[in-house]
Protein backbone atom coordinates (compact mmCIF):
# COMPACT_ATOMS: atom_id res chain seq x y z
CA UNK A 1 0.00 0.00 0.00
CA UNK A 2 1.17 3.55 -0.93
CA UNK A 3 0.91 6.40 1.36
CA UNK A 4 -0.60 9.68 0.00
CA UNK A 5 0.97 12.83 1.11
CA UNK A 6 -1.17 15.01 -1.01
CA UNK A 7 1.48 15.96 -3.92
CA UNK A 8 0.30 15.43 -7.07
CA UNK A 9 1.87 12.34 -9.40
CA UNK A 10 2.21 11.10 -12.80
CA UNK A 11 2.60 7.70 -14.19
CA UNK A 12 5.47 7.03 -16.78
CA UNK A 13 5.02 3.96 -19.45
CA UNK A 14 7.67 2.87 -22.17
CA UNK A 15 6.98 2.04 -25.12
CA UNK A 16 6.84 -1.28 -24.25
CA UNK A 17 3.82 -1.06 -21.94
CA UNK A 18 5.75 -1.57 -18.68
CA UNK A 19 4.72 1.10 -16.39
CA UNK A 20 7.22 2.97 -14.26
CA UNK A 21 7.06 4.09 -10.83
CA UNK A 22 4.98 7.65 -10.18
CA UNK A 23 7.45 10.94 -10.34
CA UNK A 24 6.96 13.90 -8.80
CA UNK A 25 6.79 17.41 -10.21
CA UNK A 26 9.15 19.58 -8.79
CA UNK A 27 8.05 22.58 -7.56
CA UNK A 28 10.03 26.16 -8.27
CA UNK A 29 10.07 29.66 -6.72
CA UNK A 30 8.51 32.30 -8.60
CA UNK A 31 10.56 35.29 -9.49
CA UNK A 32 7.91 37.46 -7.24
CA UNK A 33 9.11 35.25 -3.84
CA UNK A 34 12.90 36.23 -5.05
CA UNK A 35 11.95 40.35 -5.93
CA UNK A 36 9.91 40.34 -2.02
CA UNK A 37 13.25 38.69 -0.78
CA UNK A 38 14.83 41.46 -1.93
CA UNK A 39 12.83 44.08 -1.17
CA UNK A 40 12.66 42.92 2.65
CA UNK A 41 16.33 42.96 2.73
CA UNK A 42 16.60 46.43 1.23
CA UNK A 43 14.32 47.78 3.91
CA UNK A 44 15.82 46.09 6.67
CA UNK A 45 19.50 47.14 5.55
CA UNK A 46 17.87 51.03 5.16
CA UNK A 47 16.23 50.48 9.10
CA UNK A 48 19.71 49.41 10.27
CA UNK A 49 21.27 52.09 8.55
CA UNK A 50 18.91 54.73 10.12
CA UNK A 51 19.15 53.05 13.42
CA UNK A 52 23.01 53.75 13.04
CA UNK A 53 22.81 57.27 11.75
CA UNK A 54 20.43 57.89 14.65
CA UNK A 55 21.82 56.09 17.75
CA UNK A 56 25.01 54.08 16.95
CA UNK A 57 27.05 57.71 15.26
CA UNK A 58 25.81 59.28 18.63
CA UNK A 59 27.49 56.63 20.98
CA UNK A 60 31.11 56.59 18.98
CA UNK A 61 30.80 60.49 18.90
CA UNK A 62 30.56 60.87 22.21
CA UNK A 63 32.61 58.95 23.41
CA UNK A 64 35.52 59.96 21.05
CA UNK A 65 34.42 63.40 22.28
CA UNK A 66 34.92 62.46 25.89
CA UNK A 67 38.36 61.15 24.85
CA UNK A 68 39.01 64.82 23.57
CA UNK A 69 38.15 66.56 26.39
CA UNK A 70 40.23 64.71 28.60
CA UNK A 71 43.18 64.39 26.82
CA UNK A 72 42.82 68.20 26.01
CA UNK A 73 42.78 68.99 29.81
CA UNK A 74 46.34 66.58 30.21
CA UNK A 75 47.99 68.29 27.68
CA UNK A 76 46.93 71.92 28.79
CA UNK A 77 48.38 70.92 31.99
CA UNK A 78 51.77 70.17 30.49
CA UNK A 79 54.60 73.29 29.85
CA UNK A 80 53.91 74.96 26.48
CA UNK A 81 56.33 72.82 23.90
CA UNK A 82 56.50 72.30 19.99
CA UNK A 83 55.69 69.22 17.64
CA UNK A 84 55.66 67.77 14.98
CA UNK A 85 53.09 68.02 12.83
CA UNK A 86 52.67 67.43 9.09
CA UNK A 87 56.37 67.49 8.45
CA UNK A 88 56.03 71.01 10.20
CA UNK A 89 57.11 72.11 13.61
CA UNK A 90 54.68 74.26 15.04
CA UNK A 91 53.41 76.08 18.49
CA UNK A 92 51.29 74.40 20.57
CA UNK A 93 49.14 77.01 20.21
CA UNK A 94 48.84 76.50 16.13
CA UNK A 95 46.76 73.52 15.82
CA UNK A 96 46.89 71.52 12.87
CA UNK A 97 43.56 70.71 11.31
CA UNK A 98 41.84 67.58 12.18
CA UNK A 99 43.18 68.25 16.04
CA UNK A 100 41.24 69.87 19.12
CA UNK A 101 42.12 73.48 19.97
CA UNK A 102 39.42 74.45 22.63
CA UNK A 103 36.30 73.28 24.43
CA UNK A 104 32.83 75.17 24.44
CA UNK A 105 30.31 74.97 27.44
CA UNK A 106 26.95 76.12 27.24
CA UNK A 107 25.35 76.77 30.26
CA UNK A 108 22.04 77.05 29.17
CA UNK A 109 22.83 72.83 28.06
CA UNK A 110 23.36 72.31 31.69
CA UNK A 111 26.33 71.79 34.13
CA UNK A 112 28.26 69.02 32.42
CA UNK A 113 28.08 69.98 28.96
CA UNK A 114 31.36 70.58 27.45
CA UNK A 115 31.89 69.44 24.16
CA UNK A 116 35.42 69.92 21.93
CA UNK A 117 36.12 72.26 19.34
CA UNK A 118 38.79 70.65 16.06
CA UNK A 119 40.10 72.38 13.84
CA UNK A 120 38.70 72.31 10.47
CA UNK A 121 34.70 71.55 9.17
CA UNK A 122 34.80 68.55 7.35
CA UNK A 123 32.76 65.51 7.58
CA UNK A 124 34.91 63.52 9.54
CA UNK A 125 36.08 66.98 12.15
CA UNK A 126 32.42 67.56 12.83
CA UNK A 127 32.21 63.88 13.91
CA UNK A 128 34.22 65.10 17.24
CA UNK A 129 32.21 67.66 18.27
CA UNK A 130 32.70 71.55 17.07
CA UNK A 131 34.23 72.57 13.89
CA UNK A 132 35.77 75.91 13.47
CA UNK A 133 35.87 77.21 10.29
CA UNK A 134 39.57 78.06 9.44
CA UNK A 135 39.98 81.53 8.29
CA UNK A 136 37.86 82.84 10.78
CA UNK A 137 39.21 84.31 14.13
CA UNK A 138 40.63 82.49 16.90
CA UNK A 139 38.86 82.62 20.28
CA UNK A 140 39.32 86.24 21.92
CA UNK A 141 40.51 87.66 18.95
CA UNK A 142 39.08 90.27 16.78
CA UNK A 143 36.78 89.49 13.93
CA UNK A 144 34.87 86.18 14.14
CA UNK A 145 34.80 82.93 15.84
CA UNK A 146 32.51 81.03 13.92
CA UNK A 147 31.71 77.38 14.56
CA UNK A 148 29.78 74.25 13.22
CA UNK A 149 27.77 71.66 14.53
CA UNK A 150 25.78 68.66 14.40
CA UNK A 151 22.43 69.39 15.52
CA UNK A 152 21.66 65.90 15.04
CA UNK A 153 23.63 62.90 14.80
CA UNK A 154 27.34 62.39 15.72
CA UNK A 155 26.92 63.54 18.98
CA UNK A 156 24.53 66.31 18.52
CA UNK A 157 26.17 69.03 20.38
CA UNK A 158 23.65 71.71 19.26
CA UNK A 159 20.56 69.46 18.91
CA UNK A 160 18.71 71.97 21.45
CA UNK A 161 19.84 75.11 19.62
CA UNK A 162 16.82 76.52 18.59
CA UNK A 163 16.03 76.74 22.69
CA UNK A 164 18.77 79.34 23.01
CA UNK A 165 17.96 82.99 23.46
CA UNK A 166 19.99 86.47 23.31
CA UNK A 167 21.77 87.00 26.91
CA UNK A 168 23.01 83.15 26.77
CA UNK A 169 26.46 82.61 27.44
CA UNK A 170 29.12 80.40 25.36
CA UNK A 171 32.43 79.90 27.05
CA UNK A 172 35.41 79.30 25.36
CA UNK A 173 38.52 77.49 26.95
CA UNK A 174 41.60 77.45 25.22
CA UNK A 175 45.08 76.70 27.09
CA UNK A 176 45.73 80.04 28.13
CA UNK A 177 42.49 81.36 28.36
CA UNK A 178 38.62 81.25 29.20
CA UNK A 179 36.31 83.50 27.11
CA UNK A 180 33.01 84.37 27.62
CA UNK A 181 30.42 85.67 24.43
CA UNK A 182 27.00 86.49 24.76
CA UNK A 183 24.33 85.72 22.35
CA UNK A 184 23.02 88.43 20.68
CA UNK A 185 20.67 87.14 18.02
CA UNK A 186 17.69 85.00 18.43
CA UNK A 187 18.73 81.71 16.26
CA UNK A 188 15.14 80.62 15.16
CA UNK A 189 14.99 84.56 13.49
CA UNK A 190 18.08 83.56 10.83
CA UNK A 191 17.77 80.67 8.71
CA UNK A 192 20.17 80.54 5.52
CA UNK A 193 21.25 78.40 3.10
CA UNK A 194 24.66 76.80 3.19
CA UNK A 195 26.19 79.24 0.46
CA UNK A 196 25.14 82.05 2.39
CA UNK A 197 28.89 82.62 3.76
CA UNK A 198 28.16 85.90 5.08
CA UNK A 199 27.31 84.68 8.35
CA UNK A 200 31.48 83.33 9.01
CA UNK A 201 32.85 87.12 7.56
CA UNK A 202 34.91 89.08 9.98
CA UNK A 203 31.97 91.36 10.43
CA UNK A 204 28.69 89.49 9.63
CA UNK A 205 26.25 91.66 7.49
CA UNK A 206 22.72 90.54 6.79
CA UNK A 207 22.42 91.19 2.96
CA UNK A 208 18.53 91.34 3.33
CA UNK A 209 19.00 93.60 6.69
CA UNK A 210 17.84 90.85 9.03
CA UNK A 211 19.19 89.31 12.29
CA UNK A 212 23.07 90.72 12.54
CA UNK A 213 26.01 91.90 15.16
CA UNK A 214 26.14 95.69 15.46
CA UNK A 215 27.93 96.89 12.61
CA UNK A 216 30.74 97.99 14.41
CA UNK A 217 34.20 97.28 12.98
CA UNK A 218 37.11 95.51 15.24
CA UNK A 219 34.40 93.73 17.27
CA UNK A 220 35.12 90.34 18.76
CA UNK A 221 32.39 88.04 18.04
CA UNK A 222 30.86 84.49 17.48
CA UNK A 223 28.59 82.77 15.07
CA UNK A 224 27.47 79.46 16.18
CA UNK A 225 25.69 77.32 13.11
CA UNK A 226 23.75 74.21 12.43
CA UNK A 227 21.19 72.67 10.44
CA UNK A 228 17.80 74.31 10.70
CA UNK A 229 15.59 71.30 11.29
CA UNK A 230 16.56 67.92 12.76
CA UNK A 231 16.61 65.82 9.42
CA UNK A 232 18.66 66.20 6.24
CA UNK A 233 18.64 70.19 5.06
CA UNK A 234 20.65 72.64 3.28
CA UNK A 235 19.91 75.46 5.38
CA UNK A 236 21.44 76.27 8.25
CA UNK A 237 20.43 78.04 12.03
CA UNK A 238 22.65 80.80 12.99
CA UNK A 239 23.26 82.79 15.89
CA UNK A 240 25.53 85.54 16.35
CA UNK A 241 27.18 86.87 19.72
CA UNK A 242 30.03 89.02 20.61
CA UNK A 243 32.90 88.87 23.26
CA UNK A 244 32.03 90.34 26.96
CA UNK A 245 35.10 88.70 29.44
CA UNK A 246 38.60 87.05 29.10
CA UNK A 247 40.77 85.83 31.39
CA UNK A 248 44.02 84.44 31.40
CA UNK A 249 44.38 80.86 32.76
Amino acid sequence: MSQDTGAPATTVTDPTGDEKRPRRRTSGRGASFWVGLVLVLAGLGMLGYVAWQMYGTNIVSRQTQERLVEDLEQQWAEPTRTFEADEQTVTAGEVPLGDASALVRIPAFGDDYVVPVVEGISDEDLTKGYGHFPDSADPGERGNYALAAHRITHGEPLRDMPELRPGDEVIVETRDAVHTYELTTNPNDLVVTFKDIWVVDPLPTNPGGGPQPDQKPGQKLITLTTCSELFHTDNRMISFGRLVDSEKK
